[in-house]
C-alpha cells in the first residue's frame, strides 16, 4: 500500500488549480525555541488551504460522464471552496451542500467560485443525509473531504514539496489531524523516501480521533467533539487515511484551545498570516513537543493549513493567547472587606502588571477578587505568585486552566443574587442559528426557572452559554435526561470553584 500511495501523489494532478507554497522560516519563534522553525504555508493556496490539492486530484480522475453530471460534497468549510474552484477550473458543475449555521463568509466564498450552494439542516449530519439523496436522485459523484485515496495522494504533494525544498536536514514535520487525509499522504511520501524523518500528528484535545484509534487498534467514533477548531472538528479518523498512516506516525500530539490560540499569534508574528485555529494546530504542538523533549538545535517543519477565520473571531483568540502562551495567570482572591486591603493585596502583588481586576462588594467580612497577572511562560512564575500571596495570607485558587472562569465568569463579576436559591449550573454550546434559544427553552419543563444567562459571541459556528436553572427537587436527577433530547454539548459547572466564588 505504501508505495501503491507513493506513485499515486507522483502522478496527482494538483497543480492546475494548486500553487507550490513556500516553506518560511520561522525567525522569532527559531530563536525562542532554540531550534530551526520552517512552516509550510498553505494558507497561500487560491483558497487559503491545502484542501483543493486533494479536491482537484480526485476530479480529475472521473470518467467524462461523471464530469457530466456533477459533483457534490457536504461541507461548511475549507473542502467546500476547494472543491468549487477545482470544479470551475474543469467546467464541472457543482453542488456544495452547508448547514444553515455556516458562517455567511464561507457560503460567499463558495458562492463566488461558481459552485451551487444548498443550505440544510444544523449540523453537518444533515447536510450531509441531504447530499446522499441529491446523488441518488441526480447521479452527482461525491467528492470526499478525506477518505479516498485520490484524494489523500493530492494531499502528499504537501510532503513532496517539503523534501524538495529542504534537502538537508530535516528532524521532524508536524501535521493537523482531522480526518486524516492530509497526515495520510505526508506520512507516506516521507516515511517512503526518508523513514528517519518523524511525522507528528497534532489534534486539538476534543477532537483527538486518531489518538483514540491508534491506542484502541482500530477506529472509534467520539462521543463528543469539540468546534473551536472547526476545521479538524471530526468524530472518526477516516478509514482509508487510517489503513494508510497507521503505522507511519511516531505519535500524536493534543494540544488545549490556549495554545492554538497562542500559536496563531506565533504565526503572525513571523509571517502576518492570520491562521485559522486548525491551521495553527500543527505549530502549537511543536511548541508543545520542544516543550516536552527539551529539544535543541533540530530543523522542525509544521504545516499552516488555512486561513479561512471569521474577523468577529479574533477577538476571542486574541483573548486566549496570553493564557495559551502561559504569560498570564487568572486567579481568584479573598481579602478582608476592610479600608486599605485593595492596597495591600496591590502591594504584595508587587511591580507584576495586572492585566484584570474584577471586584464588587459581597458582604461585610471578605470579598472575593478575581485578578489576571502577567507571569513568564513555564508555570513556574504563576506558582510562584500564588505562593507568595498564599504566605501573605490571602487564601488562593488558581483558575488559569479553568474554563467556566475564562469563558464567563471574567465578563460576569458582581452577578450575585440578594437572596440564597439552589440553582443547577450548565455549561452548553449552542449552534449559531435562529431559533437555537427557543429550542433549548422548548424542552425544558414549564417549572424550571431561568436564573442565569450568559452568552458571548465568538464567531464560531456554536456560541458558549452559562446557564443557571432552579430545578424542582423532584426533576433534580433527571435533568441531564432532558439535555439530552435537546442535542447541544454540555458540562456541568454547579460545582465549580469559580462559580461558587463569584457567582453562587
Amino acid at each position: 500500500m505504501l508505495e501503491d500511495t507513493v506513485k499515486k501523489i507522483l502522478k496527482a494532478r494538483v497543480y492546475e488549480a494548486a500553487r507550490e507554497t513556500p516553506l518560511s522560516p520561522a525567525h522569532f519563534l527559531s530563536r525562542r525555541l532554540d531550534n530551526q522553525i520552517l512552516i509550510k504555508r498553505e494558507d497561500l493556496q487560491p483558497v487559503y488551504s491545502f484542501k483543493v490539492r486533494g479536491a482537484y486530484n480526485k476530479m480529475a480522475q472521473l470518467s467524462e460522464a461523471q464530469k457530466a453530471k456533477g459533483v457534490i460534497a457536504a461541507s461548511a468549510g475549507n473542502h467546500a471552496q476547494g472543491l468549487a474552484l477545482a470544479a470551475k477550473q474543469l467546467g464541472v458543475k457543482a453542488v456544495i451542500v452547508m448547514p444553515r449555521i455556516t458562517p455567511e463568509i464561507k457560503v460567499q466564498a463558495v458562492r463566488a467560485r461558481g459552485a451551487k450552494v444548498v443550505l440544510r439542516g444544523d449540523a453537518f449530519g444533515e447536510a450531509l443525509a441531504h447530499a446522499r439523496e441529491l446523488i441518488e436522485a441526480h447521479g452527482y459523484t461525491y467528492i470526499p473531504p478525506f477518505d479516498d485515496i485520490d484524494v489523500i495522494a493530492g494531499q502528499g504533494t504537501v510532503g513532496m514539496e517539503i523534501l524538495r525544498q529542504q534537502p538537508g536536514r530535516l528532524d521532524a514535520i508536524f501535521v493537523p489531524v482531522g480526518g486524516g487525509g492530509l497526515i495520510a499522504g505526508i506520512a507516506a511520501y516521507v516515511k517512503y523516501l526518508r523513514p528517519e524523518i518523524k511525522v507528528f500528528g497534532v489534534e486539538s484535545e476534543d477532537s483527538a480521533c486518531l489518538k483514540a484509534a491508534l491506542e484502541a487498534g482500530e477506529r472509534v467514533v467520539l462521543e463528543q467533539v469539540g468546534v473551536f477548531a472547526e476545521g479538524v472538528a471530526v468524530a472518526q479518523i477516516g478509514e482509508v487515511p487510517f489503513a494508510v498512516m497507521r503505522d507511519l506516525v511516531d505519535g500524536v500530539i493534543t494540544v488545549t484551545t490556549d495554545e492554538m490560540c497562542a500559536a496563531v499569534k506565533d504565526t503572525f508574528e513571523d509571517t502576518r498570516a492570520v491562521a485559522e485555529t486548525s491551521g495553527a494546530l500543527a505549530l502549537a504542538g511543536l511548541k508543545k513537543y520542544v516543550q516536552q523533549t527539551g529539544v535543541t538545535g533540530q530543523t522542525l517543519v509544521c504545516i499552516n493549513s488555512g486561513a479561512n477565520t471569521n474577523f468577529d473571531r479574533l477577538q476571542h483568540i486574541a483573548e486566549r493567547t496570553e493564557l495559551g502562551e502561559q504569560r498570564e495567570a487568572i486567579l481568584a482572591v479573598t481579602i478582608p472587606e476592610r479600608p486599605g486591603s485593595f492596597k495591600k493585596f496591590c502591594r504584595t502583588i508587587g511591580k507584576r502588571m495586572v492585566t484584570e481586576f474584577n471586584y464588587r462588594y459581597a458582604d461585610a467580612d471578605s470579598a472575593h477578587i478575581f485578578v489576571g497577572v502577567q507571569v513568564k511562560p513555564g508555570g513556574e512564575d504563576r506558582r510562584a505568585v500564588a505562593d507568595k500571596l498564599r504566605e501573605a495570607g490571602y487564601p488562593v485558587e488558581d483558575l488559569t486552566d479553568n474554563e467556566l472562569a475564562k469563558l464567563h465568569i471574567r465578563h460576569l463579576g458582581g452577578g450575585r443574587p440578594k437572596e440564597h436559591f439552589e440553582e443547577e449550573v450548565y455549561r452548553f454550546e449552542f449552534p449559531e442559528r435562529p431559533g437555537a434559544l427557543m429550542n433549548f427553552l422548548t424542552h425544558l419543563p414549564a417549572d424550571w426557572n431561568i436564573s442565569l444567562f450568559h452568552y458571548r459571541n465568538h464567531g464560531a459556528a456554536y456560541g458558549r452559554v452559562l446557564v443557571g436553572m432552579q430545578v424542582p427537587n423532584g426533576d433534580r436527577y433527571h435533568v441531564e435526561e432532558y439535555f439530552e433530547k435537546i442535542g447541544y454539548r454540555y458540562w456541568k459547572e454547579t460545582e465549580n470553584v469559580a462559580y461558587r466564588l463569584f457567582m453562587e
